[in-house]
């Protein structure tokens, strides 16, 4: 397949050309996330910058009409995300245009991303595979007084002494170590961890993100650690708009998401392009599970 794009694109009546997205305002690019409906705040695009690359597509008066960005981990792995076409473009090819531009930059990477039904047909015409559905759930967050165990004794808040061990048990659960990323949400986040034997076995973090609070990443080794580390974030913000995405379809997870206010809103499919998720996995019956994502932009 060729994979060398030119530099502009014709579309309808004019042309399209790339700009590297550190040069573009915040409000133009949150414009063209509201035109197709998306949650993302200024301050999560400007968060999503600091953490990847990216390209955006530039009309010939400077409009913002596309985007795509990438977000590398080590020399050979990398997550895509923020691909984004306005609604008049979005059959004309300016998505595979962005993608292939994305691709000169990720050479000898795997990529994994997270595909909206509109973009499965544009992932798949460039040879990514499905992996699994991921559940979005949100809602209005509350706390049934029957719900769950209420011996939190070995779940405490994390601090910043506590990021190496959160970055390895992140690694064990993704499948890659994700070091910079995991700083940076620390600095941004709220977190709260389980200890076993004065080890952190658990943590999940929490931050301000589109319409209220997303939890993400939650990295644990069962179902009942994942609802012990997201419980003290439902319960900071009850009453508020509170989102998690995650692969867990079923099981006591699962179930205390929806009765904590969270039912599923909209799925979307996690896709690859060279190593599976299933090449990532460790081995170990109690190996750490990633139960939640840290968004779908960023896996």
């Amino acid at each position: 397949m060729e994979l060398k794009p030119s530099g502009s694109l014709k579309i309808d009546t004019f042309s399209m050309r790339i700009g590297d997205i550190e040069g573009v305002e915040l409000d133009r690019l949150h414009a063209l996330s509201l035109s197709v409906g998306w949650p993302h705040r200024a301050e999560d695009w400007q968060f999503l910058r600091q953490s990847g690359h990216g390209f955006v597509a530039l009309d010939e008066i400077g409009r913002v009409l596309g985007s795509a960005m990438w977000f590398a981990h080590g020399t050979d792995f990398a997550t895509v995300g923020m691909v984004i076409t306005s609604p008049r473009l979005q059959t004309l090819g300016a998505g595979q245009w962005l993608m292939k531009r994305v691709f000169e930059n990720v050479v000898g990477c795997d990529l994994r991303l997270n595909a909206t039904r509109a973009a499965r047909r544009l992932y798949l015409s460039l040879d990514f595979q499905p992996e699994k559905t991921v559940y979005q759930c949100q809602g209005i967050a509350r706390l049934e007084t029957t719900d769950g165990p209420t011996d939190m004794r070995h779940v405490r808040t994390l601090d910043p002494g506590d990021i190496p061990a959160a970055i390895a048990l992140d690694a064990a659960g993704f499948g890659v170590r994700r070091a910079a990323l995991i700083e940076r949400l620390f600095a941004n986040s709220a977190g709260s961890g389980l200890f076993k034997d004065g080890r952190l076995s658990a943590f999940a973090l929490c931050r301000p993100f589109g319409r209220g609070y997303v939890v993400g990443p939650v990295v644990a080794e069962s179902d009942a650690d994942a609802v012990a580390i997201v419980r003290p974030h439902v319960h900071d913000h009850l009453g508020s708009f509170l989102r998690i995405d995650t692969h867990m379809e079923t099981g006591e997870f699962a179930t205390f998401l929806s009765h904590a206010g969270m039912p599923v809103f909209d799925t979307v499919l996690t896709m690859s392009l060279g190593k599976r998720l299933t090449d990532f996995a460790v081995g170990g019956a109690t190996r750490p599970k990633s139960y939640a994502l840290a968004s779908q932009t960023l896996g």
